[in-house]
């Protein structure tokens, strides 16, 4: 055993010697020297050689100075000057081994006057051994704590200001040099390089120049001038003596091992070091078994081996931070005083693995555990039973656990009167970890975790009302500096600068509960700098004020006789016993490399930590229940077991969600729907989640599962339309909520807008104005320009609330939110801001552009909204109105006032915003809204209030036309979000200037995309969808051909034979429709294309009805509209297998389906016939006929009702498939239906062709008239409703009435016919020929009733007279087409322009239409209009069908595809192709002019209409095409012709210029030239820059071995997949574009002026500027992973055998020459694989991601040996080992996202794979997120597969454009995950 002598103090300042006092026991009393060395004495054992030497006590009576004497190492001791800087307490009276080892070295070194550094392990160690040293030496001490905030002046020399004028202060370096003094620095890896080195010199030759002049020299060379000069001469010299006795103590960690900065190599070779590692087992269990005597020793060692083994080599090979060894005495202390603790608890709460440790790092622990027997310990529940103050700082706590009460005496608050939590609800979870809090309060700080909402601060207040402690909550931030955690400058009224307390440090003064909140977002750096406060309860102030824990403070006092005042004068204060920090922190992400894992092995050390997890089911429905009823409870299961559904999900996704529905979340859902019980719930949850901004992937899978767990879509029971705004004097009325307005005298500041009520923002505002009421935050999120800002005024408006206003950004901190501080007279004042404002008046605050300040900054409004707190800067605290420190604390707390509230406004997160997520880190917090872009209808009529005269049809085209841009923006289609806004802006440009062109004014929005090809490709594309033609020119009208007919001959008459016809036979019948049945419609998205955005045709629209495979166009109608407008019609079509009724509006949104399967039964053998008609009464019906049965049905589409009318010969009560194949076996009919009179008399005509029957139904009346004619009838006609045209095969009859008031005629007269035998009547016109066009046609005046008829034999037959006169003339207009036989199609007669239309096909056009040369390419047919007026026909082409179900071509293999035609309102034609694609055609000459007039005014009169044209040359010709110099600088040039790689210039290679030869990136931004200033290039510069790049092309081609062809071959994928490459490298760039976001750097000598030192400029130091740069990592700081993605693709034989039907195999080597291009340069954030499976293998490396191509000759190859590989492989299908081997590779690996894309076709069902194996190989690996993209199909495979594996992790992609679009989604909803 070593022996540690200590010899007697000097006399004088110590007292009597030993001999003087006689016995030792008197001496332990009075000092503490010889006090230990008399309990040394009774420990030693003798000498051992191999131990620290030892020798005998030996006192030297002679000499007046004392002596310490370790070992053979021995020092004389001074006495202290000032006893109270020496620390004490920290020296035991049994000084460990390894200690007197440590202690020795010291010795040795301090001897030799060197400087020593103390490297270790985290955790009080080294600061404690250092302590223990000065304490036994008598050494004063002088402590700094070295962070990234510590500069030169807090080093050396500080100025402060006093009566006006800057002094210099000496700082701890100094003191301690002159004064003798050890000087400890603490933390050296902390501080940031360049700032030690000042110390250099000093540490070096005890050297140091003075900011005040002065100059530092050894004492030595002090001493020496002292002899040869006199002290006037030396201090006039301004020499000041460094101490010899002055020593530096290091304290570091080792770097790298730690995160930090390594030593700078001059400032380390001046330290000598020493290792100081952990103790011996042995000490450390001997000294643990000292501290107890109550726990079982066996107890003891296992958990002191669990230490070790955790502190082992092999440990922290596998990443495990340090075990924190050093707080094993506080787990000890645990295990004595609460007996039914156990050993793992205590372990656990020292070091929470399960917190922060990846999985095979938990395995690792509870191994550990396992061997030692501590990890299936059973850990007892507690309770706390009784609180009880005993008097002073003490409380008495009685804890029940299991069959055991402990009773123990902890410390407690100073409150009398301190406030317990009124909203505490305890549970009993709740209740057992606030008994374990106090169990941990008993013996430590601790530290809370739990996620974000689960209560944490509810249960810390709830622990400090127990224990009566007032609560002091510090939020923490990330730019948080130590200053801000520890003191802070201020000046005084008289200029002089003084330092103000934190609320950290004047809780501790006081005792409070300091609570740090938010420790997970603190730099670790600034943290340190309470490391000495929480493990020795002692700090030091920046003002030199020393913090002492209290029971040094009064060993000081009793110790050295000194008093209170004494202390305070020296600067020590006494830290309160009660003190307590709790932390509270959200969990760290799991692994030790992640940049989110903030619980390092220094964290550790600190605390012992809980973990609180989120309330169970039970838990939050008991505190819902307790709050809002039993009933509001069971209401609220529903959603809060969604919520657990969601935290408990194996999907990333969905746990990612959950956090939007935390308890606290949870808990005002509740209060909202006890308030509001007719809100949605799954409105709720979407509104709780933002879902509306949620990437689309995230979206779907919510809407999946809200929809599996029983929350329906619900309509809404009140429509928006219906909502309505009310106000007066005393309330505001929104809907059926009605709120009091608000009474102030600020009128000034209430807002006063314009605002226009729409039905969408009225409902935003019903709900703002509810949980406005309710007492919430609000926080409006949303996409720019959709009217946040005028919501919130609009609310406060209506309420009449003030409003205070303020705007953040980027460079907005923590000072500037709270208060502004400014200089005035010297003198820092700092002035209220906006916030302070409104919390003092009670004023709402409205926080604008929340998301452009950092989350640290926004993140402590978390304290203001939760519990009504705030510290401001200057010392000032918010406190909640009624708190009692109102009163008596004056001026320095502010009371909340109870009317303040909160409107924060954000823009949605993610790109192109690119802001900070304050949603995700404090939505928790606030009311959450969506304010989304108004709808269609909401949209339109707020643009209708900015622009009342701009017509309706130009709103509608800009509001589809916007509302289709902002959804590709959600898709990720285009960059930028358009906005209501620019609507806005320009409807109120087209009101006030209404002759400008819409393309013009459209441009105004439009240009910035102008420089960007593939967005302004894209922005045509959808304007010109919408009608709106931007890039067309007024003479872009392609209007169809035109062919000339004879004239009008007269060939026959017509002339009754009787006038009084013959009775024909007519039964009456009532039609007995029965009971309708009703189904269920179902909807789909309409998305009409507007034809003349380009090119103005006859063609006005068209869209697409949803086929399906087996699906067959069956007919075609039109419902007109009443005001004859053609996009107000409602037009049906009918399809069938199955047979279903499809009715839309052209200006609608949807598509309405009416199932009619079943309802109509053809006759078995017969190809269904079908023909549509609207019936015009009350309601919305549709008649739909068969004609082999003669079945028919009435249906109501808006209702889903159907009504069966039976009819002769129709198949009754029979049942039938409905389809295409029939099941009644009765003969085939052939009946007709004439529609022509149910539009004014609500009657069909039905006949049988060839047969003797007709029927009439009057649907109004439902009667049925039965006709029997004499003979067969061939067709029917109806010219006029008494007046009916019969055809047998060889004459004609009119059937009349006999009275105007018969049902139905009945006489039948038959007509002598002359030149008009044999001619088949295909069409007859309901309406008389208008008289002026009966007068153009005949080129005579005539006003004669007239009828135009559809023949066989000519182009158009007009009967004049026909049919009221006896005795008509038939003219007849010829056509020059002989091709046409006139018989085929359904003709449409417009008697009031002179019009037939017929559609014939193809095959049946003029010659000259038929020659490829002059036809339109890939038409179908034509629609022939025959104009009588100009004698013209027109052959307008209808396009080729796009898709044709495979039925559908089958039965029409032998003849042509079918077209049917229908008119429409204001004279149009719809038509329906066998594609099932509608178009409405325009085909009047009249209404053709009028539109072509409308369409140029659109396009806008052009520059050459202007006045006066302003053209500014830039007088810079090009010259000739050149390479250019190469700067090997790499600066980027803009303009010019000088140098290669430039942008923006012209004649050299480059980018955006003009005239040069080739594109050369040089890697900068692009600079472009307009495109008319290249076009203004001359045409020999560009021949010369083409041959130029031509060479240059070769050349490269050369370089890489390509030769042309392979170029040749390459470019067909390289250019068919140009823009999706463009598109995708966007996204890409995206994602890493807030990472490159430069950060302030603090600390500079230039710059910007830092606010946060503006008192350190007025004392004239020059660091206190900051400017932003490019911040490197912390030396130390894991290394950020790329991500890894891994393609898998498919080359099965499969794949290369479909090819030619969709050509899968293609898409697939166009989308790898897709990921390969556009990940070229990107490779250090994402890494990439493209591997292939087939039948021979699963795993085929095409592309390896270290090596991956540079150049298109690679990348060919890769393509090549894709090709050949799916060509000659076996057949065969490893889908399932390819997935799994790609998942299972990227789960070993380590980098920053894994993710998996298996390009594939969707033939599995071929293979044998179900889906669901397929789905479990997707989701194996919760740590990989792999999806399938399905590129090839037959028939509907891959949607039905798709439909069956897991929401989200699969899509369809048969267009390669929409590759860029899933990667985009796919990559969000990976980002989303990993939140």
């Amino acid at each position: 055993m070593s022996i540690l002598r200590y010899a007697t103090w000097n006399r004088c300042k110590l007292g009597p010697t030993l001999k003087e006092m006689g016995r030792s026991t008197r001496i332990f009393a009075s000092s503490p020297a010889p006090r230990r060395i008399g309990v040394l004495c009774r420990i030693l054992s003798p000498p051992h050689p191999n131990n620290v030497s030892a020798s005998n006590l030996r006192r030297n009576s002679s000499s007046d100075v004392a002596h310490i004497k370790i070992g053979n190492v021995s020092k004389p001791l001074r006495p202290a000057k000032l006893k109270q800087y020496v620390p004490v307490k920290y020296l035991e009276e049994n000084v460990p081994q390894d200690m007197l080892a440590h202690l020795r070295w010291m010795l040795q070194k301090d001897l030799l006057g060197q400087d020593i550094f103390l490297i270790g392990r985290p955790g009080p160690l080294r600061r404690q051994l250092a302590m223990r040293y000065l304490e036994m030496t008598s050494r004063e001490l002088e402590y700094v704590a070295l962070s990234r905030d510590t500069t030169e002046a807090d080093l050396k020399q500080r100025r402060e200001i006093r009566s006006g004028t800057a002094h210099y202060f000496d700082q701890s370096a100094v003191r301690a040099a002159i004064k003798g003094r050890i000087l400890v620095l603490e933390g050296i890896e902390k501080a940031e390089r360049n700032v030690l080195p000042v110390l250099n010199n000093l540490l070096e030759n005890r050297e140091m120049h003075l900011e005040d002049g002065r100059f530092l020299i050894p004492a030595d060379r002090y001493d020496k001038l002292l002899k040869e000069h006199s002290q006037e001469e030396l201090d006039r010299w301004q020499l000041v003596r460094v101490s010899e006795d002055f020593r530096v103590v290091a304290l570091g960690l080792p770097v790298p091992r730690y995160v930090g900065n390594p030593l700078d190599p001059p400032l380390r070779s001046r330290f000598q070091a020493r290792d100081i590692g952990n103790r011996s087992f042995k000490e450390q269990l001997e000294h643990l078994r000292s501290l107890t005597s109550n726990v079982d020793p066996a107890q003891i060692s296992q958990l002191l081996s669990c230490c070790h083994a955790l502190l082992s080599q092999e440990s922290a090979s596998l990443g495990l931070p340090d075990f924190p060894a050093d707080n094993l005495p506080v787990a000890v202390r645990l295990l004595d005083t609460f007996p039914t603790m156990t050993a793992s608890e205590v372990l656990y709460r020292l070091y929470p693995y399960k917190s922060f440790l990846p999985a095979e790092g938990v395995s690792a622990v509870e191994d550990v555990l396992q061997t030692f027997q501590m990890l299936q310990q059973k850990t007892v529940p507690l309770t706390v039973e009784t609180v009880t103050p005993t008097g002073g700082d003490s409380a008495h706590i009685r804890l029940a656990g299991g069959y055991h009460t402990t009773d123990v005496e902890v410390v407690h608050g100073n409150g009398n009167n301190v406030p317990m939590a009124a909203s505490f609800i305890p549970t009993p979870y709740q209740e057992q970890l606030v008994a374990q809090l106090l169990q941990s309060h008993f013996a430590s700080d601790l530290c809370l975790v739990g996620p974000r909402g689960c209560g944490k601060t509810a249960t810390v207040s709830r622990l400090a009302g127990l224990l009566r402690y007032h609560v002091e909550p510090i939020a923490l931030y990330q730019d948080m500096t130590s200053r801000d955690l520890i003191q802070q400058r201020t000046t005084l009224p008289n200029g002089d600068t003084v330092w103000q307390n934190s609320p950290l440090v004047t809780a501790a003064l006081e005792g409070k509960l300091a609570i740090l909140d938010g420790i997970h977002r603190i730099h670790p750096s600034t943290l340190a700098i309470v490391h000495r406060l929480v493990h020795d309860r002692e700090l030091t102030l920046h003002d030199g004020q020393r913090l002492v824990r209290h029971d040094r403070y009064d060993e000081y006092k009793k110790r050295y006789g000194l008093t209170d005042r004494d202390l305070q004068e020296s600067g020590v204060l006494r830290i309160h016993p009660a003190f307590r920090i709790v932390g509270l922190a959200e969990p760290p992400a799991v692994g030790s490399q992640s940049r989110n894992q903030w619980l390092s092995s220094e964290l550790l050390s600190l605390f012992l930590f809980h973990e609180m997890r989120p309330l169970s089911l039970e838990e939050e429905l008991q505190i819902i229940s307790h709050l809002y009823g039993t009933q509001q409870a069971r209401l609220m299961s529903g959603i809060v077991d969604f919520a657990h559904k969601l935290r408990s999900s194996t999907d990333p996704t969905l746990r990612s969600l959950a956090n939007s529905l935390s308890t606290r979340q949870l808990l005002r859902i509740a209060r909202r729907l006890s308030q509001y019980p007719m809100d949605s719930q799954r409105e709720s949850i979407h509104r709780a989640c933002l879902s509306r901004f949620l990437p689309p992937l995230a979206r779907q899978i919510l809407d999946t599962a809200l929809t599996e767990n029983g929350f329906p879509i619900e309509q809404a029971e009140m429509e928006e339309s219906a909502i309505k705004c009310d106000v007066d004097e005393n309330v505001v009325q929104i809907g059926q909520t009605v709120a009091p307005r608000y009474k102030t005298a600020a009128k000034t500041k209430i807002p006063d807008i314009t605002f226009f009520n729409i039905p969408q923002h009225l409902s935003v505002l019903e709900w703002m104005l509810q949980d406005f009421m309710l007492g919430e935050h609000l926080l409006l999120v949303g996409n720019q320009g959709v009217g946040k800002n005028k919501l919130a005024d609009r609310l406060l408006q209506l309420l009449g609330r003030p409003r205070e206003y303020i705007q953040l950004h980027r460079d907005t901190t923590v000072q500037t939110l709270t208060l502004q501080p400014t200089v005035r007279d010297g003198v820092v004042i700092y002035e209220d801001s906006p916030l302070v404002q409104a919390v003092k008046s009670g004023h709402v605050l409205v926080v604008d552009e929340a998301d452009k300040a950092p989350t640290h900054v926004t993140c402590i409004l978390k304290t203001l909204v939760e519990s009504g707190e705030m510290i401001l800067s200057d010392g000032r605290r918010i406190v909640p109105h009624g708190d009692p420190r109102v009163q008596s604390a004056g001026g320095s707390v502010i009371a909340l006032h109870p009317d303040f509230r909160m409107i924060v406004l954000a823009n949605r997160p993610g790109f192109p915003f690119l802001g900070n997520d304050f949603f995700g880190a404090l939505g928790d917090l606030f009311s959450c809204h969506a304010v989304d872009n108004p709808s269609f209808q909401s949209e339109r009529a707020l643009l209708k209030q900015y622009g009342p005269d701009v017509p309706d049809a130009v709103i509608n085209r800009l509001v589809k036309a916007f509302g289709e841009l902002r959804s590709m923006a959600d898709q990720g289609l285009v960059q930028y979000p358009y906005s209501t806004r620019e609507v806005v802006n320009i409807v109120k440009h087209l009101q006030v200037f209404p002759h400008e062109g819409l393309v013009s004014v459209v441009r105004n929005v439009f240009d910035f995309d102008s420089y960007s090809p593939e967005a302004q490709e894209t922005v045509i594309q959808i304007l010109q969808k919408h009608g709106i033609p931007m890039g067309a020119s007024p003479s872009d009208i392609r209007l169809a051909r035109e062919f000339p007919m004879s004239a009008p001959q007269l060939t026959g008459e017509w002339r009754l034979l009787s006038s009084v016809g013959r009775q024909v036979s007519v039964e009456e019948h009532f039609v007995k429709t029965g009971r309708p049945s009703r189904v269920a419609t179902r909807t789909y998205p309409l998305d009409v294309v507007q034809a003349r955005g380009a090119v103005f045709t006859e063609l006005q629209s068209y869209w697409a009805l949803p086929l399906e495979e087996t699906s067959i166009v069956a007919g075609l109608t039109v419902t007109k509209d009443s005001e004859d407008n053609m996009m107000h019609d409602h037009i049906h079509a009918l399809l069938s297998n199955p047979l279903r009724l499809m009715t839309m509006q052209p200006t609608g949104s949807t598509i309405s389906e009416v199932p009619l399967q079943g309802t109509i039964t053809p006759v078995r053998g017969a190809r269904p016939q079908y023909t549509l008609a609207p019936v015009c009464t009350t309601g919305n019906y549709v008649l739909v006929h068969e004609q082999s049965s003669n079945g028919l049905v009435l249906v109501d589409w808006s209702a889903g009702e159907i009504h069966k009318v039976p009819l002769s010969g129709s198949p009754g009560d029979r049942g039938g498939a409905g389809g295409f194949f029939g099941l009644a076996s009765s003969s085939v009919g052939n009946w007709k239906m004439l529609p022509a009179l149910l539009h004014d008399m609500h009657t069909a005509v039905f006949y049988e062709e060839g047969g003797e029957r007709a029927e009439v139904v009057n649907f109004q009346t439902f009667m049925r008239y039965n006709i029997t004619f004499p003979m067969n009838v061939i067709s029917i006609h109806i010219p006029s409703p008494n007046h009916w045209l019969i055809e047998c095969e060889d004459r004609r009859y009119v059937l009349t009435s006999s009275s105007p008031s018969d049902p139905c005629p009945s006489l039948l007269s038959e007509i002598q016919e002359t030149g008009s035998a044999n001619v088949y009547t295909a069409a007859c016109g309901y309406k008389t020929v208008p008289s002026n066009v009966l007068s153009q046609a005949l080129g005579q005046s005539l006003s004669v009733p007239s009828r135009l008829l559809a023949q066989s034999g000519s182009a158009v037959t007009l009967a004049v007279g026909f049919p009221d006169l006896s005795q008509q003339e038939l003219y007849t207009w010829q056509s020059s087409n002989s091709r046409s036989t006139r018989r085929l199609g359904h003709p449409l007669i417009f008697s009031e322009h002179g019009q037939v239309i017929r559609n014939i096909p193809a095959s049946q056009a003029p010659e000259d239409l038929a020659d490829p040369k002059k036809s339109v390419p890939g038409a179908t047919g034509f629609l022939e209009v025959t104009d009588i007026v100009s004698r013209k026909q027109r052959y307008i082409p209808i396009p080729q069908a796009v898709t044709v179900s495979p039925l559908m071509a089958w039965l029409y293999a032998s003849n042509e595809l079918p077209v049917y035609i229908a008119a429409t309102s204001e004279s149009g034609v719809a038509t329906l192709d066998a594609g099932g694609c509608i178009r409405l055609w325009e085909t009047s000459l009249v209404s053709l002019a009028k539109s072509s007039a409308a369409w140029k005014e659109m396009i806008g009169p052009g520059r050459e209409h202007l006045q006066m044209t302003l053209d500014r040359p830039s007088n810079k010709d090009v010259t000739a095409p050149k390479h250019g110099k190469v700067d090997e600088t790499g600066a980027p040039h803009v303009g010019g012709n000088t140098w290669a790689g430039g942008t923006g210039g012209r004649d050299t290679a480059g980018l955006g210029g003009k005239g040069g030869p080739y594109r050369l990136d040089a890697g900068h931004n692009v600079h472009q030239v307009s495109q008319e200033e290249k076009d203004a290039v001359p045409e020999e510069v560009k021949k010369a820059a083409r041959e130029m790049a031509q060479k240059a092309f070769k050349q490269r081609l050369k370089e890489i071995q390509m030769s042309d062809y392979d170029a040749k071959l390459y470019g067909q994928f390289s250019e068919a997949i140009a823009p999706q490459v463009r598109r995708l490298r966007v996204i890409l760039s995206s994602l890493q574009a807030k990472s490159k976001e430069r950060q302030w750097l603090r600390h500079q000598t230039a710059g910007e002026l830092d606010d946060s030192k503006l008192i350190e400029g007025l004392t004239g130091e020059k660091t206190i500027f900051r400017r932003r740069a490019e911040k490197e990592p912390e030396l130390g700081t894991p290394q950020l992973k790329p991500k890894r993605l891994k393609f898998v693709v498919d080359v099965s034989g499969s794949m290369y055998r479909f090819n030619g039907y969709d050509g899968r195999l293609d898409r697939e080597m166009e989308a790898a020459v897709m990921v390969m291009e556009a990940f070229e340069g990107h490779e250090s954030q994402i890494q990439y694989d493209i591997v292939g499976h087939s039948g021979e293998d699963a795993e085929i490396m095409f592309v390896n991601h270290k090596s991956p191509p540079t150049d298109n000759k690679k990348r060919l190859d890769v393509v090549k040996t894709m090709h050949a590989h799916a060509q000659f492989c076996m057949s065969g299908d490893n889908t399932l080992e390819a997935t799994k081997q790609a998942i299972d590779s990227l789960a070993k690996e380590d980098c920053d996202e894994a993710i998996v894309v298996l390009l594939s076709d969707a033939n599995l069902e071929r293979y044998g794979i179900p889906p669901q194996r397929f789905a479990a190989a997707l989701t194996s690996n919760a740590d990989v997120n792999a999806y399938a993209i399905f590129i090839g199909s037959l028939g509907d495979q891959a949607e039905r597969l798709v439909k069956q594996l897991p929401s989200g992790r699969a899509f369809v992609c048969l267009d390669l454009k929409n590759i860029p679009q899933i990667l985009q989604q796919i990559f969000a909803s990976s980002l989303l995950s990993g939140r």
